[in-house]
């Protein structure tokens, strides 16, 4: 997607048409409308890429932007990792390059922020049908993509959690208080912010919308770099957003959602009343 907007963007202030830039670039008129609308993701090519950049007149520096795109997509070690499905290898390429994850989580703790046992729970519940190896190699995926909070820079990751998910006892007690302390763990942590929007907050800005994420990288320098896309978590396959009404309209619904989340100081206090109900 954000290869996609780059190559429009560039064409759309060349003034040309798409069969003008496949002509100058030595490609089909199907093979550039394919790299715009963000088809075949997997099949895209450095070669390809440098020439529609050039064919629309690309500095060196936006030619070795979109080139070093591509390449963090061929070489993400989520490529050819078994479980994870072909809907959600966008989603981590986004967040290979994100400066900020933003999470309004409604029914689940965020894969971000799940413990190994939370997800294998979740798994075996979601997936009863695959065998247990199959189970292990998806858990081992959630949990490697948690390393975009260890790296140097950080993701700065914010999470408006609905109280709800922390009501509901997955894996089972104890398994439910690891999670829980691991919630408190992680947000002490200086890149990650957790709010629980408490139930008796009633209505709230996301009405009856589920799991949401906007990730984002701002450069004001060099626009063609920046990210901002919203992923709408759907059952077996998701939904992305780049548009930047639709954008901005995700931004400003989590906006409402912090400021009627309790404040990161007071969400431990109810992160840690939830975990001593576990056990009353």
């Amino acid at each position: 997607m954000q290869i996609a907007r780059a190559l429009r963007a560039l064409r759309t202030r060349a003034g040309l048409t798409q069969s003008e830039v496949a002509k100058r670039a030595g490609v089909s008129v199907g093979t550039v409308n394919r790299y715009e609308t963000w088809q075949d993701r997997a099949k895209l090519r450095v070669p390809t890429v440098s020439a529609l950049a050039d064919a629309c007149s690309a500095t060196a520096q936006e030619r070795a932007a979109l080139v070093q795109l591509v390449r963090n997509q061929e070489n993400g070690w989520w490529m050819d990792h078994p479980a994870v499905p072909e809907v959600m290898d966008p989603l981590l390429s986004f967040e290979d390059v994100a400066e900020y994850e933003h999470v309004f989580a409604n029914a689940l703790v965020p894969g971000l922020l799940q413990t190994r046992n939370y997800a294998l729970a979740l798994h075996r519940a979601q997936d009863a049908r695959d065998g247990a190896d199959v189970i292990e190699n998806k858990v081992d995926a959630r949990i490697k993509r948690q390393s975009i909070l260890d790296r140097s820079p950080a993701v700065h990751l914010w999470v408006v959690l609905d109280e709800a998910v922390l009501r509901r006892t997955v894996g089972g007690d104890d398994v439910m208080a690891e999670q829980i302390d691991h919630l408190q763990s992680m947000a002490r942590r200086p890149n990650v912010d957790i709010q629980v929007l408490r139930c008796a907050a009633g209505a709230h800005a996301a009405g009856s919308g589920g799991h949401f994420l906007i990730l984002g990288r701002d450069d004001e320098g060099d626009p063609l770099s920046g990210v901002n896309v919203v992923y709408l978590e759907l059952h077996k396959r998701g939904l992305y957003l780049d548009a930047p009404d639709e954008v901005q309209g995700y931004k400003l619904m989590f906006d409402y959602l912090r400021a009627q989340a309790a404040d990161t100081s007071a969400s431990l206090d109810l992160l840690a009343a939830a975990r001593q109900e576990l056990f009353r």
